[in-house]
């Protein structure tokens, strides 16, 4: 008989293995010598010695989620059990059995990941709904559908959660992104129903322009085109290419009115350039009499210088505002010359001028008195007072008689 410390050869060539529960004949190798044979199934148990060694090192290494790993484990174990091989088989059931405290410890990490994973998709999943929320209270219908299309990628990309929290958010999600699209849907249709209405109406004010474009009433066609215009502001737009077309016909009716009339004033300013030369004569005549010496005179030439000027007609408009503003400002200096000689002539001011006077020279007289008294009384600190009265008031006498003067002139 062939033996070793975990398997023997029977002389019949029979192998067998040692276990804790006694011998378990494992095969036989008829072609070849006890020690082949022993060889043969002492290799297969390194084999499997093998296999075990890369489990316990992928479930080490967490190569393996802890139910691939557990099920790994159950493969292996039914092979050791059942191993046709010659080897210590109660080790390697051992090296088994030290792998489930660290499939324990996995499970609970897992465990421990996936809560983690699912709190954070569960506030990302919140943050979305606040956005679109917030989207759906929002008029931005330019861009909103277009966030609420990538916002409904984010929430795809997410994993689910615990059904009843993933269900409550989607159900806001989606109410959210119903609402934006209904009330998007009513702002287009009111936009479209809006813009129909204001099509009328410009069809209207353009027919309205081209009917006044041949008018030659130019100052009430002209105020009857910038109310046109108003109109047309408040009206809103139409559809683009109508709102196009329709102020194509407004814009040229009205370029047709005002190029007509521009047309006609650049005829009436070439007309009327001679009579601007006699009035720049008139002017320069005008403008002589200032600064003004005698008034009578000065009003009697300007009187004249405005019947000409009367005469002389409608000058160009870009002259009209220049050449009135010169003659006016004539004419008001003389009128000031005479204001002022009349307010100096005035009997009222004149009279309270005289009136003031008098009662100053009173009152001077009576401190003059009372001056002589102090004085011939020694009392010096009364004597200050009335000085410094006496030297107020006669100022005052000296502007009072300046003022009787100019007016009694």
């Amino acid at each position: 008989m062939t033996s070793s410390e975990w398997g023997r050869v029977d002389d019949d060539g029979t192998v067998y293995v040692k276990t804790v529960d006694g011998e378990r004949s494992v095969g036989s190798y008829p072609a070849g010598t006890p020690e082949e044979a022993l060889h043969f199934f002492t290799e297969r148990y390194e084999a499997l010695s093998f296999e075990v060694q890369l489990l316990e090192q992928r479930v080490n290494g967490s190569k393996l989620s802890p139910e691939e790993a557990a099920e790994s484990i159950k493969t292996v174990r039914a092979q050791v059990s059942d191993a046709n091989a010659v080897g210590d088989l109660a080790a390697l059931s051992g090296r088994l059995d030290a792998l489930a405290p660290v499939l324990a410890v996995q499970r609970e990490a897992r465990k421990a990941e996936k809560a983690e994973k699912a709190a954070a998709a569960k506030a990302d999943k919140e943050k979305l709904v606040g956005e679109a929320e917030k989207v759906a209270a929002g008029s931005d219908w330019r861009n909103g559908a277009n966030r609420l299309r990538d916002l409904l990628e984010e929430w795809k990309a997410l994993p689910r959660i615990d059904r009843a929290s993933d269900d409550a958010l989607w159900k806001r999600f989606s109410g959210a992104r119903t609402s934006y699209t209904r009330r998007r849907k009513t702002h287009f249709a009111e936009q479209d129903e809006k813009r129909e209405g204001a099509r009328l109406v410009k069809e209207r004010l353009a027919k309205e322009a081209e009917a006044l474009a041949t008018s030659t009433d130019w100052g009430p066609t002209a105020g009857k085109y910038r109310d046109l215009m108003r109109d047309w502001k408040a009206a809103g737009p139409a559809p683009k290419d109508v709102d196009d077309l329709l102020w194509k016909r407004f814009r040229g009716a009205q370029d047709a009115f005002f190029g007509a009339r521009d047309a006609a004033n650049a005829a009436l300013d070439a007309e009327f350039a001679d009579n601007a030369v006699v009035k720049d004569a008139l002017i320069l005549e005008a403008e002589a009499l200032v600064p003004v010496k005698d008034v009578d005179a000065a009003k009697k030439a300007f009187r004249d210088i405005a019947d000409r000027w009367d005469a002389a007609g409608k000058v160009p408009r870009d002259r009209m505002k220049e050449l009135e503003g010169r003659i006016r400002a004539v004419e008001q200096a003389i009128r000031s010359v005479e204001d002022d000689a009349w307010k100096r002539s005035d009997p009222e001011k004149s009279a309270r001028a005289n009136d003031m006077v008098t009662k100053l020279e009173d009152a001077i007289a009576e401190v003059e008195a009372d001056l002589e008294k102090a004085r011939a009384a020694g009392n010096d600190k009364l004597v200050k007072d009335l000085e410094e009265n006496l030297a107020s008031r006669q100022s005052f006498l000296e502007m009072a008689k300046r003022a009787s003067a100019d007016y009694s002139g």
